[in-house]
């Protein structure tokens, strides 16, 4: 390694995730003073280790506030020290990001992450008061999720199961796992990172891991069941290797299946219903949302089966539903 700054170590002998952690918090701080590097690794350590939140969330707020630190260096000079982080500053660095072009969700995802930053800084008292509470940002516009109709959904199960019929172990593990994501609605992370030991078979319900460390039980219904046996009993030993993880989804290679694998798997079933939305795994999840809505399920419920960390996102699903009831009037009803 060439030159580096003291506060970077060799890791060619770290475990993999030091070794990405590491790495995230180089490239966020590449041109930074190193004063200001020295904050954003600790900033990142709190991320990780205190908050819980998933690598790409690290990188997305090391991101963010890297872009802030070097408006603070651009301005101040090499020997820009943190304390000088003001309100001022926070609104010329938006300001800037603006008149570049940043879209309305781009600067309230930052306008975000600076006020996390500063909450943080001033906690630990590398700012003297908060700045963030008075930097005001533009919403971002929500915009309503693609989601299928309910018989379009019953399609998309169904090209699953015919693809599995014939019995060939890939086929199979993409049946269940097209089954179980609109079953349960939960993440395709959630899905990926799932182990054997949190699949309880008696009461058909998964234990997952969602954001924030945080576990939850979804249940799943009848189908999925089948499909998650089938592939469990005639799938995934066929794939299994010696020294595959105990996840339930495998790749084909044996290891644990990476969550780009499941999208294709979900594209291909939802491409094989005529006149269907192209949907990802994200829109089955709201899919399954939104059904439950409409089926009768109230909003803390679905709250909690999607481990949505608020009701107001889980209050988007009741703006989808209203949205087709509208269309449905305005398409069906003779004085609309």
């Amino acid at each position: 390694m060439h030159g580096s700054p003291t506060w970077r170590v060799a890791v060619l002998d770290q475990a993999p995730a030091a070794v990405e952690r590491r790495s995230m918090t180089e490239d966020a701080a590449a041109g930074l003073p190193a004063q200001l590097v020295e904050v954003l690794a600790d900033y990142r350590r709190y991320l990780s280790a205190e908050r819980g939140c998933s690598p790409h969330t690290v990188r997305a707020y090391l991101g963010d506030v890297s872009s802030l630190l070097a408006r603070l260096a651009a301005e101040r000079g090499a020997g820009a020290r943190l304390a000088a982080l003001d309100l001022a500053l926070l609104r010329r660095w938006l300001a800037a990001q603006l008149g570049a072009g940043a879209s309305r969700g781009s600067l309230a995802r930052r306008g975000a992450a600076a006020r996390v930053f500063t909450a943080w800084a001033a906690r630990t008292g590398r700012l003297a008061e908060d700045p963030g509470p008075r930097l005001v940002s533009p919403r971002a516009h929500r915009k309503l999720p693609a989601v299928l109709r309910a018989d379009q959904a019953a399609a998309a199960m169904a090209a699953a199961a015919a693809g599995a019929s014939q019995g060939d172990p890939v086929a199979l593990r993409d049946h269940a796992i097209v089954e179980l994501l609109y079953a349960t609605g939960v993440r395709v992370s959630e899905l990926c990172g799932l182990d054997l030991a949190g699949v309880d078979h008696g009461r058909r319900l998964l234990r997952v891991l969602g954001k924030g460390a945080r576990e939850r039980a979804v249940p799943y219904g009848v189908p999925a069941e089948r499909a998650l046996d089938a592939w469990l009993r005639c799938g995934r030993p066929a794939l299994t290797r010696r020294n595959s993880p105990p996840a339930v989804f495998l790749g084909v290679r044996g290891g644990r299946l990476d969550p780009r694998a499941a999208r294709t798997v979900v594209h291909d079933a939802v491409g094989a219903v005529p006149g269907a939305t192209d949907l990802g795994p994200h829109g089955l999840r709201h899919s399954a949302a939104t059904h439950l809505l409409e089926g009768g399920a109230d909003l803390r419920s679905v709250q909690e089966l999607l481990g949505h960390a608020t009701l107001a996102t889980t209050q988007l699903y009741t703006h989808v539903t209203v949205e087709r009831l509208k269309a449905i009037h305005d398409r069906t009803h003779p004085r609309a």
